[in-house]
């Protein structure tokens, strides 16, 4: 699991996010200025520790999800949201590409109140906006039992950037995300 590296973590804020495959979420989220860790994991379904083929199978009710440890001071959840809605498609019901199933539905699980509001507001802005030719679908929900994903899942793109998923699917979520935020890459990705 990631570790928490950070001067004065007691002011950290906690963003968890599920929008397709974890690894693809995870690549981007590291690469912000202002995150201090991205844990892969599970949330949102009734088994308790869940590993990643019952995950696979549908029917433990997880969502493949990312833990984002953040200095709000640095980035702002809004601006992680506006992140999320731009690297994976929230009109698509339980699915992301060729990924299938619950697990990677479009989910957003808030820790506080607050979060609960802007990510309510962004939706509603999206949608207003006419921003997607669908519905959007991400689900806003509070934050369940969150579960970490097995260590092999942990910095996955890190470790295996030349693995075809990582290629094929990984890369050009992570360039999308590099092309439109540019500002709030950390100095040590450009």
């Amino acid at each position: 699991m990631s570790q928490i590296n950070h001067k004065n973590p007691s002011h950290l804020e906690r963003a968890t996010l599920g929008g397709g495959c974890f690894w693809c979420l995870e690549a981007v989220y590291q690469q912000i200025s202002g995150v201090s860790a991205v844990v892969s994991g599970y949330a949102g379904g009734l088994a308790p520790n869940p590993d990643y083929e019952s995950v696979c199978t549908g029917q433990t009710g997880h969502a493949e999800i990312v833990d984002v440890y953040f200095d709000p001071l640095i980035v702002s959840y809004r601006d992680l949201l506006e992140i999320f809605f731009v690297i994976h498609d929230p009109t698509s019901l339980n699915y992301q590409g060729n990924d299938h199933g619950t697990q990677y539905r479009s989910v957003i699980f808030t820790h506080s109140e607050s979060q609960s509001a802007t990510a309510h507001e962004l939706v509603n802005e999206l949608k207003e906006g006419k921003i997607y030719s669908g519905l959007i679908v991400t689900q806003i929900d509070e934050a369940p039992v969150i579960y970490p994903a097995e260590d092999y899942h942990q910095n996955y793109f890190r470790q295996h950037p030349g693995q075809g998923y990582c290629i094929a699917v990984v890369a050009p979520k992570l360039a999308k995300f590099r092309a439109k935020f540019q500002s709030l890459i950390a100095p040590e990705f450009h």
